[in-house]
């Protein structure tokens, strides 16, 4: 009991002083790894990864992935700056490269380094598609949902660990074994996930649309999506299975934030969007 107290204690102590501040939600986010210790490992990685695969440069892809991205990225400084966040970038190191590879993917470390596989190209269709995708990977990085991830698997472990000291009989603790594991994925870190998912497709289409990008082919962008997976014969698992929202879910939420987008490009004097 003592032990179990402890340990409490500790995890109590280590989410009150570990926590940040989401500025575009205002909300309380995990901060068990400081973003100090992150972003140097994050960039390592990525310095790995670009060695070990094939980035194209100089082509007319390349420079346009670095354009939307620089043009994301100064649309966020833009939005943080009037918001009151002048200094939230400090730490940040954009940086865009496209890879020579068929996945249908784009992804951001903590810190702001990107990648777009050549793949995800053809559903993109043009620029406007790009920055729907690059603002949904920069709001990632800004979110600082890599950080959250980190830590909320941290407290996975921990409730596992705390759950077999406490848990004293051995059928009791297996029974908690093989039932935490599952109700804590599926009740816990898969909404979690797909929470960070929609979070950032909301910053995204923000973010596209102070960056002078047509907000509605965010939606358009997604029913490419859908149509390509239904193409390649992809069975999508149930959404309370998966680490993303649906492609409907996703296609219906950036259809109802576009106007929002809109209007809030218009504070900045941008009225007028680019395909």
């Amino acid at each position: 009991m003592k032990i179990r107290n402890t340990l409490f204690l500790i995890v109590t102590i280590s989410l009150v002083f570990s926590c940040a501040t989401n500025p575009f939600t205002g909300k309380k986010t995990m901060a068990l790894v400081p973003n100090s210790q992150l972003f140097p490992t994050a960039f390592a990685q990525y310095s790995q990864f670009l060695n070990e695969n094939k980035v194209l440069t100089g082509t007319k892809d390349s420079e346009m992935i670095t354009r939307v991205g620089q043009r994301i990225a100064v649309a966020a400084e833009r939005w943080l700056n009037a918001n009151g966040h002048q200094s939230y970038l400090k730490d940040y190191k954009w940086e865009y490269n496209l890879v020579d590879d068929k996945t249908v993917n784009a992804w951001c470390m903590p810190g702001g380094k990107i990648v777009f596989y050549t793949g995800i190209l053809p559903i993109a269709e043009n620029e406007a598609g790009v920055a729907a995708i690059m603002g949904h990977e920069v709001a990632h990085a800004l979110a600082n949902h890599g950080q959250q991830r980190m830590s909320a698997g941290m407290l996975q472990q921990f409730g596992a660990v705390a759950g077999n000291i406490a848990i004293k009989d051995d059928q009791a603790r297996n029974a908690f074994n093989q039932y935490y594991g599952i109700g804590s994925q599926l009740g816990v870190m898969l909404p979690f996930s797909r929470g960070h998912e929609t979070e950032s497709d909301q910053i995204g289409i923000y973010l596209m649309a102070i960056a002078g990008y047509n907000p509605d082919e965010a939606a358009q962008l997604w029913r490419r999506m859908k149509a390509n997976s239904a193409k390649s014969g992809g069975q999508a698992p149930p959404e309370f299975m998966s680490t993303h929202p649906a492609n409907d879910t996703r296609i219906a939420n950036l259809t109802e934030w576009a106007p929002k987008a809109r209007a809030e490009a218009k504070k900045f004097g941008v009225t007028t969007f680019k395909k």
